[in-house]
């Protein structure tokens, strides 16, 4: 039953006595006597309800027709009493009762707000919405108007008898079943009811382990695991009550408001430009949570990833979604307060533990039965390159299998884009990228993590996806299968989640000035240089439209100088200003921190740089250049499947030929006319983007290359060791100069080129013209890298002035 708005407050004793007592209507029931079912956590409570309940008694119903038993409270730790024998004499009563709970709810004092409470009022001893005996006591008397009574939605005894048998008739380690199931159903009317109340931004779960254990299915299937397992039933199910406590998130209002305090305290440490999102969009994704289950989907490149996405629902007056994270973060005082906020911690590693599966998978279906809003970073980590990694689909696979088993309509999944300007962790990333460890979470981590947003690091931006409804896409749901992270749907989904990622992602100030950096080399360049290279792509990202992280991105008299003033400070760039124009380069050894920002926007310009590539290589024959041309972008497009997220293949061909239409109208005619021209369409092209694309990504692939290749038809070590081999030898490459990038000395680089090799069969020993396959590899990557240097040399003399 869903409570009316209150009056406005009167004063004095008036006051107090009416607003304690509005907010609910008594039930219609004329033809059953009523039974009022108290939820109450001390006596000051259960006397307001009493007192309720007498002064609304209509006159024609007599006092003894209307019935009081306090159930178990759901928000305070208590045994079940005594009152669970009344309820079962009572839902067993012939003349099928009505019942009706009832609860108090206590309201803060002062107005609702986006914004979090003072931290002092935060700390004060007490939980203002579930108070003690001493302060229910004086609020009821003093602050009348902050008292409310809600009533949940009535139910007949009968209707709970039904519910009750279709669920299965009992309740795991309970004699009285029957009471027990009717105590949850209060407690959930009631939660719905004060959620209505109160408003979204306060919808918590409750009960969640006992629903969940209650149901048939469960007890069906730890029945089957624990003769499976060769255990007792009983001994399985404690096991696996213990793995759902372990796991499930614990939310707390209060917990929920005194966190938002905290992350804004937080994140505005080192971002003093604030976290920037369209309202409107998150509210129109969050919008959807009404009829749907809704899942984001974030990409993730810092710690405050999961915090500021928080925030932001908190300041839309949304709950905090139901979050998964590693097992890692659940230390104290870290994981004890973001699990009483929504997170909820995942072991590593479970594949040969069917207990925690089964209950990860019973888990995932409440949440998504009961449209509990689900994130989770589809990269499954933290990217260290600046791009989007691989997507990982273990949860997604639990999700779209609870789906087609029907435990929801549809589920949206939403691709959230989360950027910044900087990041604080982008030393780090870079130590890890050349073989260091990473760092350990605990309390020492957080307090680093602390100090090192005193640095200022711009702003934080937060872009939604179209999301994306497993319905439409993957059609009505047929009956259940196994969750499995290899089936092809699951792994398209994550694809075109990533897609829509990477299509929201804006580009920043910071970005365009560290590709146009990278470009240049080792090569200084002055601001009117940077600003002679950024302003071809500046207008390129305009003509495509690419998201912007503002308007007027690098536009106004100080923007360049802005952006590239903070990169000098965080180090990632050094100025010479004694000379007679100050001049800017990449700081040494800064080249993998740069490359983070780089890499965030690269895959608006991967079309283009694979075009260029491909039209050099055209103009190598006389005839048939059509048929070469787009020979060499597939090539080209399958050499670098395991870095980017490419379209389908006809989707890409469109990509390639929308992109050459605005850069170089006349490219077929210049395919089929000579070599001369040709050249002259690629030197023409306005930006040039191949040797700031793909160059670090190619150079860390010949590395790769030429270390198995070396191996002739031999056995190449492990894993592990190849990476160590690959890092020495590009730090001798480098050396020599024969590698131009010291950003492609980067174990992730090196990590996918493996992936590739082992997909090409080029690490199994037993292959036949494995020698000659792996020099064809190390050819194929060589003659690509030739061309993109003939397109840096031409970059170099439009720098230097000698062409336009």
């Amino acid at each position: 039953m869903a409570a009316p708005d209150r009056p406005p407050p009167k004063s004095g004793e008036e006051t107090r006595h009416e607003t304690a007592t509005a907010g609910a209507l008594w039930p219609d029931s004329p033809d059953a006597p009523v039974v009022f079912l108290l939820d109450v956590n001390n006596a000051v409570e259960r006397k307001l309800l009493e007192r309720w309940i007498e002064e609304h008694r209509p006159a024609q119903i007599e006092p003894g027709d209307v019935h009081q038993v306090a159930i178990r409270p759901s928000r305070r730790r208590a045994r079940a009493g005594r009152s669970r024998s009344a309820i079962e004499a009572l839902v067993c009563a012939e003349d099928d009762p009505l019942l009706q709970p009832l609860r108090v709810v206590w309201e803060r004092a002062g107005r609702s707000s986006p914004h979090p409470r003072p931290f002092r009022e935060l700390l004060r001893v007490g939980d203002p919405w579930n108070p003690g005996f001493l302060r229910s006591w004086f609020v009821a008397k003093c602050r009348g108007e902050r008292v409310r009574v809600i009533a949940g939605e009535p139910a007949r005894a009968s209707a709970l008898r039904e519910r009750w048998r279709k669920l299965g008739g009992v309740d795991l380690g309970e004699t009285s079943g029957l009471a027990s199931f009717v105590e949850r159903q209060a407690h959930l009317a009631l939660e719905r009811a004060e959620r209505a109340a109160r408003g979204s931004r306060y919808k918590v779960p409750r009960l969640v382990s006992e629903e969940i254990v209650a149901r048939p299915v469960f007890r069906a299937g730890m029945a089957a695991i624990a003769r499976q397992l060769g255990i007792s039933e009983r001994r399985a199910t404690r096991r696996a009550v213990r793995y759902l406590s372990e796991m499930a998130a614990l939310h707390s209002r209060r917990i929920a408001e005194l966190a938002a305090y905290l992350i804004h305290l937080l994140y505005t440490r080192g971002y003093q430009e604030a976290l920037r999102y369209d309202r409107d969009r998150l509210l129109a994704v969050t919008r959807l949570s009404q009829r749907a289950c809704v899942v984001f989907l974030p990409s993730h490149r810092s710690n405050l990833d999961h915090l500021v996405l928080q925030y932001a629902l908190w300041e839309t007056g949304q709950p905090p979604n139901h979050t998964a994270g590693g097992i890692n973060m659940n230390f104290f005082p870290i994981g004890p307060l973001v699990r009483r906020s929504g997170v909820f911690f995942i072991r590593r590693t479970f594949q040969d533990n069917p207990i925690y599966r089964f209950v990860i998978r019973q888990y995932i279906d409440y949440l998504v039965e009961k449209r509990f809003s689900l994130e989770w970073y589809i990269e499954g980590g933290r990217s260290r390159i600046g791009k989007l990694l691989p997507p990982r689909y273990g949860m997604l696979a639990y999700v779209v299998d609870a789906w087609r088993r029907g435990r929801a309509e549809d589920v949206w999944l939403v691709p959230v884009s989360i950027s910044y300007d900087q990041i604080q962790d982008v030393d780090d990333y870079a130590a890890e990228q050349r073989g260091g460890p990473k760092q350990k979470e605990n309390l020492g981590w957080f307090i680093r993590l602390v100090r090192s947003l005193q640095r200022r690091l711009g702003a934080i931006h937060l872009s939604f996806g179209e999301p994306l409804s497993l319905r439409a896409t993957l059609g009505p749901p047929a009956g259940g299968r196994p969750p499995s992270a290899e089936t092809l749907e699951v792994q398209k989904l994550a694809f075109e989640v990533a897609v829509r990622i990477n299509r929201v992602t804006p580009v920043t100030d910071v970005s365009l000035v560290t590709l146009a950096l990278l470009g240049a080399g080792d090569e200084a360049l002055t601001q009117e240089q940077v600003a002679r290279s950024v302003g071809p792509v500046v207008a390129y990202v305009k003509s495509q439209g690419i998201p912007a992280s503002r308007d007027g991105i690098l536009e106004g008299e100080n923007a360049l100088d802005q952006a590239l003033e903070s990169l000098v400070q965080s180090g990632v760039v050094q100025a010479y200003r004694d000379g007679p124009k100050p001049v800017f380069s990449i700081g040494p050894d800064r080249h993998l921190a740069a490359s983070y920002y780089r890499n965030t926007i690269i895959h608006f310009f991967l079309a283009g740089a694979i075009a260029e590539v491909a039209l050099l290589g055209a103009s190598r024959t006389t005839g048939h250049r059509r048929e070469l041309f787009w020979r060499e972008i597939f090539a080209l497009r399958d050499l670098l499947k395991f870095e980017f997220f490419f379209a389908e293949r006809e989707e890409f061909r469109t990509e390639v030929l929308t992109d050459l239409a605005n850069r170089a109208p006349g490219w077929e005619r210049a395919l089929a006319e000579s070599e001369e021209a040709i050249r002259q369409i690629v030197q023409n092209l306005l930006p040039l983007l191949a040797h700031r694309v793909l160059r670090p990504f190619l150079e860390a692939y010949l590395v790769v290359a030429e270390e198995i290749a070396a191996a002739g038809a031999g056995p190449v070590p492990s894993e592990a060791d190849l990476l160590v081999r690959c890092d020495h030898r590009a730090s001798q490459l480098l050396l020599q100069r024969r590698l131009r990038s010291q950003e492609a000395r980067s174990r992730t680089l090196f990590s996918s080129a493996l992936r590739l090799a082992r997909q090409r069969g080029l690490l199994e020993s037993e292959s036949p013209d494995l020698a000659a396959k792996r020099q064809a590899f190390r050819v194929q990557i060589t003659s690509v890298i030739r061309r993109i240097s003939a397109i840096d040399a031409l970059a170099a003399a439009r720098r230097a002035g000698i062409v336009d």
